[in-house]
Order: structure tokens, then C-alpha cells, then sequence
């Protein structure tokens, strides 16, 4: 089979491997689709690869078909959505060998390319789910409209906030938040993201902030975006190396709460995937324009490259099979 390997700081390649066998409580799955991550950028362009670089890794984001069935609740011919840990994740191959309380039973209401999408708004959905967040009538700010954030946008507004205000350094990223419900969208390469906030707000700042980029540089923003009293959502993966700068000091005296959270892989029944895919199924997000660019397991290299670049015009960068 062909299959994706990291072999360097930045750099993977596809390679023709063998077809991975199948454990008890496992099953064998034909991947139709796969998408990057922004955790899959940090890994491949911020660290070496661990040796040997299994085939398929990093990669946790897919949708395929079963054809083999060690596990009970799973036939061959079933389309499933894969949420494996990210250190597990192996979905970057054509077929992949993975846990079935690592899958979930797609509808047969939305195309298959769409649904991959629920994979990453499940881990949107469970992070609002575990920190519920008193919305109503308060501004939210968004800093990073890749996939994560723009489905924070859509989330925040949908519950109830007044207005989303979101930054981004992709034209073409902004334009989808304005579509999911942004009420303004700022060129973080442009503008700055803090004074147009803080005119928005009459110099109050955001009830709600989420920070969903994780780099060392966009993280002191996310405090200084906050009003007095805020919530604070660190979602984004952080980078290795040194500690993020942080005033203590100014985050008691301004009476901030933060949360970080991640893990929806291991909530009980996977219930954030499960809504995220009656979301997309039901056509109450529209996440077709995320399908910017597809491209074949062989250009792996090149597509991991185009996701990195966070001034293009890619949404979600995906591989097809």
C-alpha cells in the first residue's frame, strides 16, 4: 500500500509499505480521506520524527471503509469516522489497522468528504462541552481561523454570543468565518487584532477569547484581548521549546479564568464526534468550503506544505485515496 512517512524535520514522503495486519478488537480500513491537522504541523515541522516514522503518522483525521472486522459492531462495508489518540493515528496510508472504539458508523446523509470534517468540530464541540461558557450577550473573540477556529466562530455564535470577532492572516479563512457568522474578521497581517477588538468593544475587550493557534507569539494576545471578569480558551496545540510569557500578575488582577482542553478521543461514546457529524449531516454547518484543497497520497510532501502556509488560501488541506 502507499502510505505517508515523516523521515525528517518538515519533510514527509510516501512510500510503498505492507498492508497492516489486524489484532483482536481491531479493524482493517480502506482510508477514502484523511486531513492535516494543525497538531500534525507542529509534530512535522517543529520536531525530528521518532524512529522508525511508522507508516501513516502523523495523521488521526480520516473516514473509510471496513474491510475486515476483528471487532464486534463492525462489518465489512461499513463507512466509519476515525478519531484515534493523535499519537496513534496512523490514517496517512491507504489501509490503516486501528481499535473500533477508535471508529464511528457514518450516516449515509453526507458525502464522505464532508463528514471527515466532524473529526476536527468534534474536538471544537467537546471543548465547549467540558467548560460550558455563558455566552449570551457577550463578545467573543477568536484569535486563528483555520479549521479549529473557524468552528469556534460558528459554535460561539451559534450559542448565543453577540458578537465573534476573529483574526486571521488568510483572506480566504476570514471569508469562511464571515460566513459561519463573524462579525468582523480582521487581516491579523494588516491591522492589529487588539485595537480593532478594543474599538469594537469601547475598550472593554472580549468576554470570551480563544486562542486557536497555539504559537508562542499569539499567546500573549489572547490576554490582552479579555475583559475584566473573561474566560479564556487555549486551544491551540503549544509549540516545543521554552515556556510561553505570562503576567500572573495581570491575570489576577483583571479576574481571568483559562482553560485548556483537549482529548475528545477519549470522552465516553465519542458524544462531541457524534454531534459534530449530526451537525454537518443535518446541513446545519456547511463545511464544503473547507474542502480547498485534495490532493493524492503521492503529493503528500506538497500538501503538508501548503497547510503550513497560514497566508494562502487553503482551509483544510485533505488527501484522497
Amino acid at each position: 500500500m502507499k502510505a505517508a512517512r515523516w523521515v525528517d524535520v518538515g519533510r514527509v514522503v510516501c512510500e510503498d509499505v505492507p498492508v497492516p495486519s489486524v489484532a483482536d478488537g481491531e479493524i482493517l480500513l480502506r482510508t477514502a480521506y484523511a486531513s492535516i491537522c494543525g497538531s500534525d504541523l507542529h509534530s512535522v515541522f517543529l520536531n525530528a520524527p521518532p524512529r522508525p516514522g511508522a507508516a501513516g503518522y502523523p495523521g488521526h483525521e480520516s473516514v473509510g471503509e471496513v474491510v475486515e472486522s476483528r471487532c464486534p459492531g463492525f462489518e465489512p462495508g461499513d463507512w466509519v469516522l476515525t478519531v484515534p489518540h493523535a499519537a496513534d493515528g496512523r490514517c496517512l496510508a491507504e489501509f490503516q489497522a486501528l481499535p473500533g472504539s477508535a471508529c464511528i458508523r457514518l450516516p449515509a446523509t453526507a458525502p464522505l468528504s464532508h463528514l471527515l470534517m466532524a473529526q476536527q468540530l468534534g474536538t471544537v464541540v467537546y471543548a465547549l462541552r467540558s467548560h460550558p461558557l455563558d455566552l449570551i450577550g457577550k463578545d467573543a473573540a477568536v484569535i486563528g481561523q483555520g479549521s479549529a477556529g473557524a468552528f469556534f466562530t460558528f459554535l460561539l455564535k451559534r450559542a448565543g454570543a453577540a458578537r465573534v470577532l476573529v483574526s486571521d492572516k488568510s483572506p480566504a479563512r476570514l471569508a469562511y468565518s464571515r460566513q459561519l457568522g463573524a462579525d468582523l474578521a480582521v487581516d491579523a497581517g494588516a491591522v492589529d487584532f487588539r485595537s480593532a477588538v478594543m474599538e469594537s468593544t469601547g475598550g472593554r475587550g472580549a468576554g470570551v477569547v480563544v486562542e486557536a493557534v497555539g504559537s508562542r507569539e499569539a499567546f500573549p494576545l489572547s490576554l490582552e484581548l479579555a475583559a475584566t471578569g473573561a474566560t479564556v480558551v487555549w486551544f491551540g496545540l503549544p509549540e516545543d521549546g521554552d515556556d510561553y510569557p505570562f503576567s500572573f500578575r495581570e491575570f489576577f488582577r483583571r479576574r481571568l479564568t483559562a482553560h485548556t482542553k483537549f482529548g475528545a478521543q477519549g470522552e465516553p461514546g465519542l458524544e462531541s464526534f457524534r454531534y459534530a457529524m449530526r451537525l454537518i449531516a443535518d446541513g446545519a454547518i456547511d463545511v464544503a468550503p473547507l474542502l480547498s484543497h485534495m490532493l493524492p497520497i503521492e503529493r503528500v510532501g506538497e500538501a503538508f506544505r501548503i497547510a503550513r502556509d497560514r497566508t494562502g488560501n487553503a482551509l483544510k488541506v485533505s488527501i484522497k485515496f
